[in-house]
Parts: structure tokens; sequence; C-alpha cells
């Protein structure tokens, strides 16, 4: 298979689109109809991808309510998820950095809010803390506990839930700060990546809101504030002078006018396309409403129910990490893999949880695809629906087409290429698939593993 992924152009090359249009709700129409094709990818964006059921149910439903069951993160959990957190802490003891990543997969497969899970990714490559860094299990797992927990609330709390937190510190080299030699290493990346953005402030203001950060230290796993050590005098940020404290910081740079657009810029790469370079004047309603008390999940609603989101600005503009890749086929096939096993995969195709390359996240995009990565992708779909190996054969097509009513091998195949690519694929790839339809690659639905893999290894389907 070719490495050089085609990303759908928009329905009308070069034209011009209204803001006012773009974040307007999408309303189904005669022109316009709520399919399959967009429920599949309402919950590739919010998600990990959607299980049959849910495909059906939000088909049903229509986006409206299909958005509305997404936003809710708050319901009452199962004993058996809230086990995880147990198992989580245990891991954390242990000091295992594969185990975190276990359990973190095994939230995105299990959990029922996945909207909550994508956003924690989201927040951890914007902070790009790794635990090659900071070397604590625990103070990892109480940093993903940090961006969970605000995932969805007002960035300002959760920037000064940041600028509290010792992994932080830690993942950034900010460790020590003294009054006579002030570390510039958190203030630089407040302001270049959590906020204002590169080329919008000077040096001079990172050195002065490093003095803010004085008197702060890790000792032992905790943030320590020493009051001999911390600077008193004046310090002009951003040109505005008061002396001021960390939690001073973080409002000054929020209420700098490009603070919001720039974190607009990311959640419309994040959840509408990697692909176009949003202008500001697309970005503005986003904007505006982020410059007002940043509520973030009011911003994720106003794109998940826009005409834009369903557009084709947006469908499959993303190719899809080794985490949505991985996680998308066994939410898909609703199986129980070993997540340890996953987790080692997904380190070999570039996506390590809890330890991002750099501090300035993942790429995405393009980045995740290579020669070796789409091999690598190919061979752990192969190892996910092998009937034995790996992965003890968990994922079974022919059990889950069985459980949804289809007992021939035609039947089966059509399931399959619905809940997979939801029937969305290129002409010629369509004809081979009906083709093998009758009966997939023989044998009937005994032999439906083959098949399953052949879907999740076409490029429609690395496409988010």
């Amino acid at each position: 298979m070719s490495t050089d992924l085609q990303i759908k152009s928009p329905a009308e090359k070069d034209a011009v689109v209204s803001s006012d249009w773009a974040w307007a709700e999408y309303t189904p129409s005669d022109e316009h109809p709520w399919t399959l094709e967009l429920a599949g990818h309402l919950y590739r964006r919010a998600g990990f991808g959607a299980n049959y059921g849910e495909l059906q149910r939000a088909l049903q439903q229509g986006p409206r309510r299909a958005v509305d069951r997404l936003l809710l993160v708050n319901e009452p959990l199962s004993a058996s998820y809230r086990a995880i957190e147990q198992d989580e802490q245990a891991a954390a003891k242990s000091g295992n950095r594969e185990s975190l990543q276990a359990w973190w997969l095994r939230r995105m497969v299990e959990s029922p809010f996945p909207l909550l899970e994508k956003m924690t990714l989201f927040w951890h490559s914007h902070f790009g803390i790794r635990f090659d860094q900071v070397r604590d299990a625990s103070l990892m797992l109480d940093h993903m506990g940090r961006l969970r927990d605000l995932a969805l609330g007002k960035y300002p709390e959760l920037l000064s839930a940041i600028a509290s937190d010792p992994a932080v510190f830690l993942g950034v080299g900010a460790e020590t700060s003294r009054k006579s030699q002030p570390n510039e290493q958190f203030a630089r990346q407040l302001m270049q990546r959590l906020s204002v953005g590169a080329g919008n402030f000077g040096e001079e203001d990172v050195r002065e809101a490093s003095r803010a950060f004085t008197g702060w230290f890790v000792l032992r796993g905790k943030l320590r504030y020493f009051d001999r050590e911390h600077d008193e005098g004046a310090k002009n940020i951003l040109g505005r002078t008061g002396n001021w404290k960390v939690q001073d910081v973080v409002r000054i740079v929020l209420e700098h006018p490009l603070s919001a657009e720039t974190l607009a810029a990311k959640l419309y790469r994040w959840f509408v396309s990697e692909v176009d370079q949003p202008t500001s004047e697309l970005l503005a309603p986003l904007t505006g409403m982020l410059s007002k008390d940043y509520d973030i999940r009011q911003v994720v609603e106003v794109i998940l129910r826009s005409n834009l989101f369903y557009s084709k600005v947006a469908y499959r503009r993303r190719i899809k990490s080794p985490v949505e890749y991985g996680v998308g086929i066994v939410r898909a096939l609703e199986g129980s893999v070993s997540t340890v096993r996953l987790a080692e995969d997904l380190n070999g195709l570039g996506q390590s949880l809890y330890n991002p390359p750099t501090i300035e996240g993942w790429h995405g995009g393009h980045h995740w695809i290579n020669a070796a990565t789409m091999a690598g992708r190919m061979n752990l779909a192969g190892e996910l629906l092998a009937p034995e190996g790996r992965y003890g054969g968990k994922l079974d097509p022919a059990s889950l087409v069985q459980r949804y009513g289809s007992e021939d091998a035609p039947s089966a195949a059509k399931l399959l290429g619905q809940l997979l690519l939801q029937d969305d694929v290129a002409k010629q790839t369509r004809e081979r698939i009906d083709s093998s339809a009758s009966d997939p690659i023989g044998g009937g639905l005994a032999n439906l593993r083959p098949f399953a893999t052949r879907l999740v290894n076409l490029p429609e389907f690395q496409l988010s």
C-alpha cells in the first residue's frame, strides 16, 4: 500500500468559507443529509471511533442528540470502570511507565466518555510533559488526572493547575528557581506554546515572567515555596507592571489578545483539519468565545455541531495517530485485548503515551506516515485480527457480526464495511470489496478475519 495518503479536498476548491456559516449548527437537509459516514466522522473526531451499536444509535438519533450523548461526561461510572483508577494507582507505585500506558489504553477502549479521553490526549500533547524527563510514575499519573479532570473546563483553571504541578516543572527543567538565578524554562513554554504564541512576545517578557516563578522548587516530588527566594520586585510582563506572582502571570498571558486565537487554532487542527491553516477571520467566533471565559466545553460543542465540521473541509482531513488507529480497531470490534502489548506496539509506531517525543508533543499529520510506520500498522492489524498469537485471537469478527444478526458471508461483509469504513471508499476499492463480499476470502464467516484485516489496512481507514 502506498504511504502517500490522499486527504480529500473541500468540495469547492479555493472557496472562501464564511465564519457565520462555518460555526452555525449543522441541520440535516435533503442536500446535506445525516448519514452513516457523518456519524462515523463524529465518533472518530470526538473519540476513537464507534462500535456498530453506537453508529446505528447515532444515525437514528441525529447529530444533535449524538453530540449531546458525547458531551455527557459526568454520569455515574460502572464498578468495573472505577476499578481502572485503582489499578492505575497500583501501576504508579510500581514505577512502571508501560503499565500506566496500558491502563490509559484500557480507558480509551472501555470508557463511556470517549470525548473526555480524546481531550485528555489533546492536552497531553499540548503540554508535552514526558515520563523520561519527570521519572516519577506517581507524578505523571497525578498530572494526567489534572488534565482529565479539567479537560472540558475553563482553560485558566487548567493552566493554573499546570502552573502548580511538580511534574510540569520537572518536565520543562524548571525544578529550581532562585531569586539570584531565575529559571526561564516554564515562563518561555507558557508564552511560546501555551498562550500568546511564538513571535508575539520578547525575551524581556520571558525574563520578567521568570522572576514571578522564583522561590518555587520541586523537592522529593513536591512543589515547595521558599519566600526568601522569591523576587518581590516589580515586573513588566507584556506591557503590564506589578509585583506579579505565578497566578498573575497566567492571567496576564491569557488576557493577551493572541492567546485565545492560538488555542482556537490548536482546537481547529485537532477537531477539524490538520491540512488547512485557518484564517483569523474563520477562527474569530471561536476566538471570541475563548476570549470571554476560555470555556473549552462550549467551544468544543460549537465545533462538533457546526456546518464546517460536517463538511468536506473537515471530512477525512486528519491522519489517525497510532493510538487512534489501534484503539479504533479494538473499540469497533468490541474485543478485550492485552493493552500492555498494544502499548508496546503503539510505541513502535511512534506514539508512546506518557512520553511524547519532545515538549512540543506530537506534530501529527504526515509525521505519522512513512514506509516503516505503514508496514507497522499493517503488522499490528494482522496481529490484532489473527486467530491466535500475540493478541490471542480476542478480536473475532465472526462473533461480532453474528451478535448483530448477520448469519451469512454477504451480510457479514456488508456489516463490517459499514462498521469500519461506513461504506465510504473509492470506487475501485468498493468494487474489490463487493467482489469478495459473496464469500470473503473463502470459507464463509470462519474466514472473516483476513477480510476485516484488509479493510483496516485500506488508506481510507488511516484517515480520521
